[in-house]
């Protein structure tokens, strides 16, 4: 058989033997069970408000209960050890189980989980939580829920920390069923801390070789860059006047060399650009005189044809 397969049929075998003693012992206030297979056999602990009921006298109900281990589920030589729960309000299956038992027996479900959820803090427990599910009142089923304390829901701590237990009611209406959740006292979670009171501290020594800079140093340091900048600016202008001032000079001594005015040459094309526009004027005017002339001599000669 593969580990896979191996482990769940060890894990069905244990809820089996689990739901066993649930029904066989729960008079005497059964409150869970560990197993362990060893070489000499399988080690069951079982934990039981009242241990003398498990045993019977004379050990006669715990050499049927070993004898019924050894035929429904094949153990070899079950060794049955029973141990007493030392606080029952601390117990979730064994609490879950009286809460169960106090709703059959015709307790209203609010005074029932307040009553119960009282005596498990009253206890010394961290946080516990009371959930009843089922047709509490009435026809319609709801969830009531009681919380005191400190509970963990979720992660390793839920798993490891938290002691959960299940119970069922049977009432006339239905089903009503139990999940209590205990954190026991004296339990480590992840989040806790403790305080030193007697702890060694170092001292710290700071380092006053550079002096900080107060804000007035941190206000100054732009202005002396803005400082910089400008007379950056102010170089570089300097930088390009002196080409400037050359250009002017050379201009002017080469005009007193010549003693001739500079002639704009964008003005000359510019005349002789008008002059051609107007003398293109002016044939254009002629051509449409004489076109109107020789219409109107037409026109005369037509009248006078016609006259004759």
């Amino acid at each position: 058989m593969a580990d896979e397969h191996q482990f769940i049929e060890d894990g069905l075998q244990k809820s089996q033997i689990d739901e066993f003693f649930a029904e066989e012992l729960g008079r005497a206030g059964y409150g869970g069970m560990d197993v362990a297979k060893t070489p000499m056999g399988t080690q069951i602990v079982l934990k039981a408000e009242k241990p003398g009921m498990v045993i019977g006298k004379g050990g006669k109900n715990i050499r049927k209960i070993t004898r019924q281990l050894e035929e429904k589920f094949n153990l070899d030589d079950p060794q049955i050890d029973v141990q007493e729960v030392d606080e029952p309000d601390l117990n979730a299956r064994i609490v879950a189980d009286r809460l169960a038992n106090a709703l059959e027996r015709g307790w209203y479900f609010r005074k029932a989980g307040h009553t119960t959820i009282d005596r498990i803090m009253d206890s010394g427990a961290l946080g516990a939580e009371i959930v009843l599910s089922g047709k509490v009142t009435g026809a319609r089923s709801r969830v009531e829920k009681f919380n005191r304390g400190y509970i963990k829901h979720n992660g390793e701590p839920a798993q490891e920390v938290v002691d959960e237990g299940q119970g069922v009611a049977v009432m006339k209406l239905g089903t009503i069923g139990v999940t209590v959740k205990i954190i026991p006292p004296g339990a480590e979670l992840p989040d806790d801390f403790t305080i030193a009171e007697d702890a060694d501290i170092e001292a710290v020594e700071q380092d006053l070789a550079e002096p900080e800079e107060g804000v007035e140093g941190l206000l100054e340091e732009p202005e002396e860059a803005d400082v910089e900048d400008s007379e950056t600016d102010e170089v570089s202008e300097t930088d390009a006047e002196p080409e400037d001032v050359i250009d002017e000079e050379v201009v002017e001594e080469v005009i007193e060399e010549t003693d001739e005015e500079p002639v704009a040459t964008g003005d000359v094309d510019d005349d002789e650009d008008v002059e051609d526009i107007e003398e293109e004027l002016d044939a254009l005017d002629e051509e449409v005189e004489a076109e109107a002339a020789d219409l109107v001599a037409e026109m005369e000669d037509d009248e006078e044809e016609e006259d004759n």
